[in-house]
């Protein structure tokens, strides 16, 4: 029987990351819009557990599935009517209530994801998105800036200031870190390196990822751990060539060979599990290349973080489907049984998107 419940709450877990919610109540913050990374959704918790669920998008409101107020005032989720499980939110942190010395709210340079990571991303202008045939076809980095949501560039000093904040006010434990591609040198790489130092320099002990393109010179990822980075992420997306020129045609300049070749050099920086590429499922890929491209990561001792297509909301792929659960669920099997075979899993990453798992089904199936 408990196998069974188990079963039961993967396929819902599942279902709600590829099919999303309809929000029926009123909520002052029904999600995330926009951004760099999987957005337009919000933080469950289900049996205390975070998952991010998609909300805003158009596919959302057609989902079968629905947040509702119960008599007694919590919050369950139906299915047609019928109730499936109770479900929490995660509380509006305190930092979010301060703001800079001039003036910029703490929410504008950091927010938080699940339940105690700390992102931002530091530029949220990308080279890429700006140059004609470039732009990642699912990403909307600079939407949000667009929206206001956001600064365009966040000081070393601003993300310092937010860290200590969150960390002191709501007991955040790690940090992820994205960036907008700066240059077609180091990537951002070297910005990177001063916000890290800073950040490092008034909460020592938050755990820190972040994430970037390969850049030209490998060696600059070591100017990263000197400055105490814990975990990189260095995002293939794909394991088609065919597929990344379509959908992420600027990054698809750097073959997947190169990819390959900073995999292995973060590994030998950082150590097996504190590097990890997003793997997105429903770009085209097939199951069979998918399993196998996230098998030969594994095996340099790079963590796959495998996430379903998210259509988010004035991107190309918005009005893609998202992948079907069952499909995750047979990658999501596999996948975990490869990271099992070389000893890898999301909680031996001290930082970031592989820890915190709430973007991803396969932390349930490890």
């Amino acid at each position: 029987m408990e196998k069974e419940k188990s079963l039961d709450k993967k396929k819902f877990l599942l279902e709600l990351q590829s099919l999303g919610a309809r929000l029926d109540v009123p909520l002052e913050d029904r999600g995330r819009c926009g951004g760099a990374g999987p957005s337009d959704d919000k933080a469950f918790l289900l049996d205390g557990v975070p998952t991010m669920v998609p909300t805003l998008g158009e596919f959302a409101q057609e989902s079968p599935y629905a947040v509702v107020r119960t008599d007694d005032g919590e919050y369950s989720v139906k299915n047609n009517g019928r109730t499936v499980m109770p479900v929490e939110f995660v509380s509006t942190p305190k930092f979010y209530d301060l703001k800079t010395k001039d003036g910029i709210a703490y929410k504008k340079i950091a927010v938080l994801h699940g339940v105690d990571v700390l992102a931002t991303t530091v530029s949220q202008r990308c080279i890429r998105w700006r140059r004609e045939g470039e732009r990642c076809h699912f990403c909307a980095i600079e939407n949000s800036l667009e929206s206001g949501s956001t600064i365009s560039l966040k000081t070393p000093d601003q993300l310092a200031e937010v860290a200590e904040a969150a960390v002191r006010l709501d007991g955040v434990k790690h940090m992820v870190m994205s960036i907008g591609t700066m240059n077609y040198r180091d990537m951002g790489v070297h910005y990177l390196v001063e916000c890290t130092r800073a950040i490092k320099g008034v909460v020592p002990n938050l755990s820190i990822q972040v994430q970037f393109e390969p850049p030209e010179n490998l060696g600059d990822m070591k100017n990263l751990h000197e400055v105490g980075v814990d975990a990189v992420g260095i995002h293939l997306e794909s394991f088609s060539q065919e597929i990344r020129e379509r959908i992420t045609p600027g990054k698809a300049q750097i073959s997947i060979g190169r990819y390959f070749e900073a995999f292995k050099y973060a590994v030998d920086i950082f150590g097996r599990n504190q590097v990890s590429t997003y793997i997105i499922v429903g770009l085209g890929d097939t199951e069979e290349s998918i399993v196998e491209g996230c098998r030969q990561v594994a095996e340099l001792g790079v963590y796959p973080f495998v996430v379903p297509l998210r259509p988010i909301i004035g991107t190309p792929l918005e009005n893609v489907r998202a992948p079907d659960p069952k499909l995750m669920e047979r990658i999501y099997l596999q996948v975990a049984k490869n990271n099992r075979e070389f000893e890898l899993a999301y909680m031996n990453s001290k930082a970031g998107c592989a820890r915190c798992g709430a973007c991803s089904g396969i932390a349930a199936f490890e």
